[in-house]
């Protein structure tokens, strides 16, 4: 959600006086790079469409990807697979808008998206195939974690499903408080080691899940918001929390940047940054890009401030993500904005067409999906 929509959000909550305007900034005009250097080159482009999509939905739909297979969504309903040249090999409608992006299961060749209506479907990721589809209780906006055998979903209606990957069946479902205002969004599930998923949800708490059959391990909270309004007060974490070298990072929309100790269970550190997008995190920095469009690295272990750059703020970043040696930031205008770690300069861009909310990695190539629906893959120069 932008700054305008949340300022507005505040305005029409706590505000009876209709002569205050909220504030709006504009986002800052882009320098030139003085010596750019060349870190990403074009693989793949496509046009995936939007149609039937609201212009003002936030969505931020992700491509499914492996070494063999594209599987990519368009919001209006149409799911498309490509082989890794960029080659269409098939593509249906699947009658709904997607809001969940795509989970591709190699193992098991199969493509799972999730739509408005609450409907989860999985397909043949090879032939497009349908095997299944299975109606929820609320709807799905972001992708699915495939997992020992399972298919794992957070809805927004703050239920959190685990269904069989064969057959689609509800095996476990287990239940979160739901604020009474809450960020449309939330943080796609992710594994926090081979039998536990972990997912953050809309009361500002992530949540450790065996994946096989739903037992709660642990839950803890990230989030805590203050003041006297609903509004004030929503805690929501809608990044996807980050686990490396059993270190857990998570940041909220009221502001707490905290990092995890997983083998003591203990807090190394609390700062104050809101952000709902998700961190990065490389050997030595945890990275963050805030709501006012500030990029920010800590020291992973002290939380210490590193460095802070403001040459993007107000232009509405998606989460920072690593790709070689290298922080990606993407902005509202499809720019890709890269960053030298141990500096904080932007030393390189590339663009793609439309406003880019997620970025996503695997290996030594980035992925984008902009809201008017362009897929764009870049390869690390070598």
């Amino acid at each position: 959600m932008n700054m305008t929509v949340l300022a507005l959000m505040a305005s029409a909550v706590v505000g009876c006086n209709r002569g205050i305007k909220p504030v709006v900034n504009d986002p800052v005009k882009l320098v030139q790079i003085a010596q750019p250097v060349s870190v990403l080159q074009p693989v793949f482009s496509v046009d995936v469409g939007n149609k039937k999509a609201s212009k003002k939905d936030p969505l931020a739909l992700q491509v499914g990807y492996d070494n063999n297979q594209i599987v990519t969504a368009s919001r209006g309903g149409e799911l498309t697979g490509f082989n890794s040249a960029g080659q269409r090999l098939w593509s249906i409608d699947v009658g709904d808008q997607i809001t969940g992006g795509v989970a591709l299961d190699p193992l098991s060749l199969t493509a799972v998206i999730s739509t408005r209506n609450g409907l989860v479907m999985a397909f043949d990721s090879e032939t497009g195939a349908k095997r299944w589809q299975k109606q929820l209780s609320g709807s799905v906006l972001t992708p699915a974690l495939i997992s020992n055998n399972r298919v794992i979903l957070s809805a927004n209606d703050g239920f959190l499903h685990g269904l069989s990957l064969q057959t689609g069946q509800s095996i476990w479902q287990f239940a979160t408080q739901v604020p009474a205002i809450s960020v449309r969004g939330t943080a796609a599930p992710t594994l926090l080691d081979e039998r536990t998923a972990l997912l953050a949800t809309a009361d500002g708490r992530l949540h450790a899940i065996t994946a096989d059959n739903g037992l709660p391990q642990w839950s803890r909270r990230v989030g805590v918001g203050m003041g006297s309004s609903e509004v004030e007060r929503m805690s929501d974490v809608d990044g996807t929390p980050v686990i490396d070298n059993d270190q857990l990072y998570a940041i909220s929309y009221s502001g707490q940047l905290l990092g995890i100790d997983l083998a003591t269970r203990q807090v190394m550190f609390v700062n104050e940054l809101a952000s709902l997008k998700s961190l990065a995190v490389n050997n030595v920095q945890i990275i963050a890009t805030s709501l006012d469009g500030k990029v920010v690295a800590y020291d992973r272990n002290s939380g210490e401030m590193l460095w802070e750059s403001e040459e993007l703020a107000y232009r509405e970043l998606t989460n920072p993500v690593m790709i070689g040696n290298y922080i990606a930031v993407g902005d509202l205008d499809g720019v890709v904005h890269l960053f030298d770690p141990a500096t904080g300069s932007i030393v390189s861009r590339v663009q793609t067409k439309g406003a880019l909310n997620h970025l996503q990695v695997q290996g030594s190539r980035l992925m984008t999906q902009s809201a008017s629906g362009q897929v764009a893959i870049w390869q690390l120069a070598r």
